[in-house]
């Protein structure tokens, strides 16, 4: 019998659905019975894939009710789905054109399935979201009050920092409250927080937003954040190294840390001192240093040891 695979658009209040090979399609309602209806009908068709895009959200109850119900669902890029599309002529975007480029692309690069996140780790990946959010307001409200000159203007502006910094406040104590209340985080959390550099905004942030640490060899995980050197070669042209895609909230979160790291962890000083003293331009030295720092903290998840015996 043919593999099936199905693409899934989401909507606010609908899923558009669309089987390949055999170009069949559906519309259900987003909602408890409209869910409930589309597992059993594709537990039903027994497919080798399903895929849908990540929608800001929209995606993470469907992926979640498909997972429990044991089917193999993940979610995809909706770059990734767009350069797809236009690779094929597909210029049109609509709903039901979306659900089909999906399956189309499940059938042709078939990607690896990956464990959904549970209710609590969806929670904290949104309370590491909403701290990011802050973080931007906060410094855009510092830079707003450095050019405004009014002082009635001024002082709302300061009365809006202190509520934003108290709200940041109280966001990263809900943070630490939930990854405490979790074993298994709890211990991950120490284990990078071993790691001089490593401070308890990246290790929350890579606990919510990267999964896959201590599960990847030290190319796949590099590749993924996006830290990896892509080749850029053309005949008997060597292009220069450089990086490119990969998760820019763990990067930014990543990068910070390699700073903290170039000043207090003699591994990552050491390191980055070899690459500049080689006459590396300043960027590569740091992007070659937070490559390292990675590389060491996915080693420490793997092995479960703590910097001071790895």
């Amino acid at each position: 019998m043919e593999p099936l695979f199905i693409g899934i658009d989401g909507a606010q209040d609908r899923l558009d659905v669309n089987v390949q090979p055999s170009g069949d399609a559906f519309t259900i309602t987003r909602d408890e019975s409209g869910l409930a209806d589309l597992a059993r009908r594709l537990e039903a068709l027994g497919p080798r894939l399903i895929a849908l895009e990540a929608t800001g959200g929209y995606e993470v109850v469907v992926a979640a009710t498909l997972a429990a119900a044991a089917l193999p669902v993940v979610v995809i890029n909706p770059r990734q789905i767009r350069e797809f599309a236009r690779s094929t002529g597909r210029l049109a975007k609509t709903d039901p054109l979306d659900a089909r480029a999906m399956a189309a692309f499940a059938a042709a690069v078939r990607p690896a399935v990956r464990a959904i996140p549970d209710a609590q780790a969806r929670l904290l990946g949104q309370l590491v979201a909403r701290r990011r959010q802050l973080v931007d307001m906060l410094g855009a409200e510092h830079n707003r009050r450095r050019l405004i000159e009014p002082p009635t203007l001024k002082r709302r502006l300061d009365a809006h920092i202190r509520w934003l910094e108290r709200a940041l406040h109280e966001l990263e104590d809900d943070i630490d409250t939930t990854i405490r209340s979790s074993p298994r985080w709890r211990t991950t959390e120490d284990l990078l927080r071993s790691v001089p550099g490593s401070g308890p905004i990246t290790a929350s942030t890579l606990i919510a937003d990267l999964p896959e640490l201590g599960h990847l060899d030290r190319r796949k995980i590099a590749a993924l954040v996006g830290v990896a050197p892509i080749n850029r070669d053309r005949g008997t042209l060597r292009g220069r190294r450089m990086i490119a895609g990969g998760r820019a909230a763990v990067r930014h979160v990543l990068y910070m840390a390699t700073l903290s790291a170039i000043r207090h962890n003699p591994l990552i000083a050491a390191f980055y001192q070899r690459f500049v003293t080689a006459g590396r331009p300043g960027k590569r030295a740091l992007t070659a240093a937070m490559r390292k720092l990675l590389v060491i903290l996915n080693a420490i998840l793997r092995d479960q040891r703590p910097s001071h015996s790895a």
